[in-house]
């Protein structure tokens, strides 16, 4: 069967949230590369936008928390580009905070980020999506605290496993002519890794991670080449895991003195 090439996006258009940097960035520079025209959001016009192959992506002040300037965003590339093939929601994120003390405004301000935001674009790209006769894709940048908790992130948590099982609701209302699938992102190794893996900008981290290394913003961009392309036609609802297989129990750590799990162990005998 020729398929020709199936990470080729000539002729269609891409909108990345948050695509100003970061993961967001390297998301819109793959599809540039892969021939899409893209439009990427944010908060503030950054520098310089993301460009690959000797184009740029085009930029729009967009505050994705408010469903009016959602819609915007959708309809202004479809004004642009004249059509929309792929959704990714990107923007998201939160600081940590104690659950105990913090307020309902930091609350609805991340659950709006992280779980609204994605809702109210997404409900636009459908809008059209659904009158294309080649439909859409949508992908949802999802985080492995959905599955795993990490102390001081109980908004963050509760909003992007909301994000998981809004991924899951929309592949089933809106198939077939939309797909809608979610990546749980692990450990990534970006400008913030200082503040957040701490000063060898996570080389500690990367220990605990089998595949020995956090993740960098390409593979997740990968990801979504894959899943917004012509080889997941029938991939629909999934969530797929770019965490490098995840991190070694605590336990196990624990009981192995702090040190990372050996990849390659002697041979047991029983001697």
């Amino acid at each position: 069967m020729d398929i020709g090439n199936p990470v080729d996006f000539t002729g269609r258009t891409v909108v990345v949230t948050g695509g100003t940097k970061g993961i967001g960035a390297a998301i819109a520079e793959m599809f540039l590369a892969a021939g899409a025209e893209v439009m990427v959001c944010g908060r503030n016009e950054p520098p310089s936008a993301p460009g690959a192959g000797g184009r740029t992506a085009h930029f729009r002040s967009v505050d994705v928390r408010d469903p009016a300037a959602a819609a915007g965003l959708v309809d202004a590339a479809v004004e642009r580009f004249g059509r929309l093939d792929v959704l990714v929601n990107n923007a998201g994120g939160s600081p940590e905070a104690a659950a105990a003390t913090v307020s309902p405004r930091f609350v609805e301000k991340v659950v709006a980020l992280n779980l609204l935001a994605p809702f109210y674009v997404a409900q636009a790209a459908n809008r059209i999506m659904q009158g294309q006769q080649d439909g859409g894709s949508i992908v949802n940048i999802g985080s492995v605290s959905a599955h795993t908790p990490q102390p001081g992130t109980a908004a963050y948590t509760a909003a992007k496993a909301g994000l998981l099982a809004l991924t899951r609701a929309l592949a089933l209302e809106w198939a077939p002519k939309v797909r809608v699938n979610h990546i749980t992102t692990g450990l990534i190794r970006t400008e913030s890794a200082v503040s957040v893996y701490g000063e060898d900008g996570g080389a500690a981290v990367a220990g605990v991670i089998p595949m020995g290394r956090m993740a960098v913003p390409d593979d997740v961009a990968r990801a979504c080449l894959f899943l917004a392309g012509d080889l997941a036609p029938y991939v629909n609802g999934t969530d797929l895991a770019v965490h490098g297989g995840g991190e070694v129990p605590a336990r196990f750590l624990a009981a192995k003195g702090g040190r990372r799990l050996d990849t390659h162990p002697e041979p047991f005998s029983s001697s």
